[in-house]
């Protein structure tokens, strides 16, 4: 048997508001607000539980270890730990709050995956992406293939490359889906690319993050078939209202695709790409008459989950869907889903990402599943165990200022050690070799 699984990001212990995502309009109009970590951790947790309670298989994967204080020795700061960060503090606060982001909590953007059956050697391919757009996340993808490889570690079933130059801008699976009639057929890669490594397109206000030759590139390493590759490229227009990523303004899974009329270049060519080896793809266009850009980013309508349960295709979407008029109006009208699940994530939400940002989707069969680190796949006893430790561990609230603090350095490496043994992930962590 074939299905895709779920593995959701751990919400982290440094969770804050620190606006730092340039064009993420969520997490910059937020800026400076109280964050309630505790509280999104267990937002997170319980959409987790609700989707293996639907038999969607769940894996998880834990959070980075924030501050990174070795990134600020790279950066020149010297002494002990409590001495970099007070000096950090005083001398560059903004810069201490960058490495002290817990944004890897969004694993959309950790890796781009391809599925066994698309492979020309028949196993599953990890590029980690190197997210160098933006200073706070370009530090994640060395502990970031660390994860990877310690949640999938069997070399006769999975393949890990190194991310891509960072020359080549790469943001992961945010801007990517897999089109199929069945998880366990060939597949066809949509990637979504913004820019072209070698210029030419007209600058924005925003930044366009994704290259389409870091897409080029990880299309090759994974030896996929060039004929089920097809290429799409954003609407510079709706990068500058928002859509910093295209899973923004598109979700697909399976056979279907659900995207906004402004989100592509030429959508109608694109569609045309996508039927020549998905012929029976069902397209869904939200018009821009019944919702707009701006509806679509603040409700995170498209950042939902399409989710297979059983013959039941269910919209996982947060409960900001509600607060639109437009586009609760759209959602009650359409017969695309069997039903609709809103999630309580505005925790996560405050700080611009929806469920399909707290997830990364990995194709699997029996055989490769079996292959995963056990400690990695949701179960009834992992999840009270974590939990229990975000209980235990996880301050209630925090404002930007507190990531300077040798005492909320400690707690959380205290935490992240326990962790890795909940997890058998093993060393994991810098501190911890």
């Amino acid at each position: 048997m074939t299905f895709e699984a779920n593995f959701d990001g751990l919400v982290g212990p440094t969770h804050n508001y620190s606006g730092l995502a340039y064009g993420n309009l969520a997490a910059t109009t937020n800026a400076a607000l109280v964050s309630h970590p505790k509280r999104a951790a267990l937002q997170g947790l319980e959409k987790m539980r609700m989707l293996a309670g639907l038999g969607i298989r769940q894996g998880i994967l834990p959070p980075q270890e924030r501050p990174s204080v070795a990134t600020l020795r790279k950066l020149g700061f010297s002494g002990n730990d409590e001495q970099v960060l007070k000096t950090a503090s005083n001398s560059s606060p903004r810069l201490l709050q960058a490495i002290s982001s817990a944004a890897s909590m969004w694993v959309a953007n950790a890796a781009t995956i391809s599925p066994s059956p698309d492979t020309a050697d028949g196993k599953i391919h990890f590029t980690p992406a190197n997210l160098s757009s933006q200073l706070h996340r370009s530090i994640e993808s060395d502990t970031t293939a660390k994860i990877l490889k310690a949640t999938f570690p069997s070399d006769g079933h999975f393949v890990h490359h190194t991310p891509v130059p960072p020359a080549l801008g790469d943001e992961g699976a945010a801007n990517h889906t897999r089109f199929a009639q069945y998880y366990s057929q060939p597949g066809t890669h949509l990637f979504v690319y913004g820019r072209s490594a070698f210029g030419g397109e007209s600058p924005g206000m925003y930044p366009a993050r994704q290259s389409l030759e870091a897409f080029e590139t990880i299309a090759r390493q994974h030896g996929l078939d060039r004929a089920h590759v097809v290429f799409g490229r954003q609407n510079p227009a709706v990068i500058d209202q928002g859509v910093f990523h295209n899973d923004v303004i598109s979700v697909g899974n399976l056979g279907l695709f659900f995207y906004h009329e402004d989100a592509f270049v030429d959508h109608e060519r694109l569609i045309d790409q996508l039927r020549e080896t998905q012929p029976d793809l069902q397209v869904v266009m939200v018009p821009r008459a019944a919702v707009s850009v701006s509806e679509s980013v603040g409700s995170y309508l498209f950042n939902s989950q399409i989710v297979q349960a059983g013959e039941r295709t269910l919209l996982i979407a947060p409960e900001d869907v509600n607060l639109s008029p437009n586009v609760a109006s759209y959602l009650e009208t359409t017969d695309v889903f069997d039903e609709v699940m809103t999630f309580d994530l505005r925790e996560s939400m405050r700080n611009g990402g929806g469920p399909a940002c707290l997830r990364l989707r990995v194709v699997l069969n029996d055989e490769e599943l079996a292959a995963v680190n056990p400690g990695s796949l949701w179960s009834e006893s992992l999840d009270a165990g974590l939990v229990s430790w975000v209980e235990r561990h996880y301050r209630e609230d925090l404002i930007p200022e507190d990531v300077a603090s040798p005492e909320l350095f400690e707690e959380n490496r205290t935490a992240l050690d326990e962790l890795t043994k909940i997890m058998s992930l093993g060393p994991t962590y810098d501190f911890q070799r």
